[in-house]
């Protein structure tokens, strides 16, 4: 079948290079035949040869495991002869067994390659949807260089709460949005979908941040609590920590509107800067709940040369194995002169180091990085 090269390659990947794990098998049947016919009478290593097709079954598909069962019962079979045993119950019972392990071994393999194939197919989809969810952020967007960068915290996971996404204007402008919605599993993973949606369909259209943080937060809402019984729309607790960007083209500025965010940060070589806005907003999900039906622009200087660093919770509170956080603010400095790939690339590594493979939340981080126009 077509996805059997992959699977082979990836078992290959994995465990080392399959011809070379085949001389152990190959190795225990030659070595058990030369023992056993130079052997005394009364000794008798033949039910040895079960463990060819055994230890195969590790680390190839079910052709190479037959090849090896059947190579095992030729091997018994030359034994019997060579000894003159080929009629004896013992012999014939040893190759029976041998026949029954071969068949079981055979059946185990193919059994765990329809698996596989399906976890495959599984996959491939999860990928689908990633990359229609969370799409790729452009390179370039007028003057800015953009990169993305997104860690899950479940390892086979590719898609989680946090979120960015980006959109040009047609008044020269790029617009910019970094999320981070509560839980985790399906439920964030489907209001991360709704609120990149409405991100997607509005970010273009709404005149100005205000309006579009308006949107998102009544989006958010109307969708979150349309199927839920009135008496359980007081308790709803859906919401999501957002920081929505708009830079100019032309003009050396950042405006943002920050809805319960951790704050951005500015590179200016060696200088990080926390843009710490003056009001900070309730999450896009509260809204006219708690009285809030307007929101207020920040405005912040970003020149030609600045590196702009947007990112979500699960990067600062990251913790080592002494439960420190990590440094973020302190380590990003090191590598502002980088471009936007690179720093994410060291900011990956480092935090990676710091938490020792295993980050407990999601984390996504996006750098823009000013360039002249």
């Amino acid at each position: 079948m077509a996805f059997r090269p992959s699977l082979e390659l990836r078992r290959a990947r994995h465990l080392g290079h399959v011809p070379a794990l085949l001389v152990i098998p190959l190795g225990l049947i030659v070595a058990t035949c030369v023992v056993d016919v130079l052997a005394p009478p009364h000794i008798h290593l033949g039910p040895l040869l079960v463990a060819a097709p055994a230890i195969t079954v590790a680390f190839a598909g079910a052709r190479v495991t037959a090849l090896m069962g059947a190579l095992a019962v030729t091997a018994q079979v030359l034994i019997g002869v060579l000894r003159g045993t080929l009629t004896t119950a013992n012999v014939q019972a040893q190759i029976a067994a041998l026949l029954v392990v071969s068949a079981v071994c055979v059946s185990v393999c193919m059994v765990r390659d329809r698996r596989e194939r399906q976890l495959h197919q599984v996959r491939s989809v999860a990928e689908a949807a990633q990359s229609v969810l969370l799409r790729p952020l452009p390179a370039h967007a007028g003057p800015l260089r953009i990169a993305g960068l997104y860690m899950p915290a479940e390892e086979e996971a590719d898609l989680g709460g946090d979120l960015y996404a980006a959109a040009r204007t047609d008044h020269h402008s790029t617009r910019l949005l970094i999320g981070d919605v509560r839980g985790n599993g399906l439920g964030a993973i489907s209001n991360a979908a709704l609120l990149l949606g409405a991100f997607r369909a509005a970010a273009h259209r709404q005149a100005t941040l205000p309006r579009l943080a308006i949107h998102l937060d009544a989006a958010f809402r109307w969708d979150t609590s349309q199927w839920r019984p009135e008496e359980e729309q007081d308790t709803d607790e859906d919401f999501a920590t957002a920081i929505l960007l708009d830079i100019p083209d032309r003009d050396p500025v950042v405006h943002l509107v920050n809805c319960g965010h951790p704050p951005p940060l500015l590179l200016r070589g060696t200088r990080v800067t926390t843009l710490t806005p003056e009001v900070t907003h309730l999450p896009i999900g509260f809204g006219e709940r708690f009285g809030f039906a307007a929101y207020d622009v920040q405005t912040f200087p970003f020149e030609v040369g600045d590196l702009l660093i947007l990112y979500t919770d699960g990067v600062i509170e990251a913790r080592d194995a002494d439960g420190l956080f990590y440094p973020f603010a302190a380590r990003a400095p090191e590598w502002s002169e980088d471009n936007p790939d690179a720093f994410l690339r060291h900011l990956r590594d480092d935090l990676k180091t710091h938490v020792h493979g295993h980050l407990d939340d999601d984390a996504a981080v996006v750098a823009v990085r000013r360039l002249a126009v």
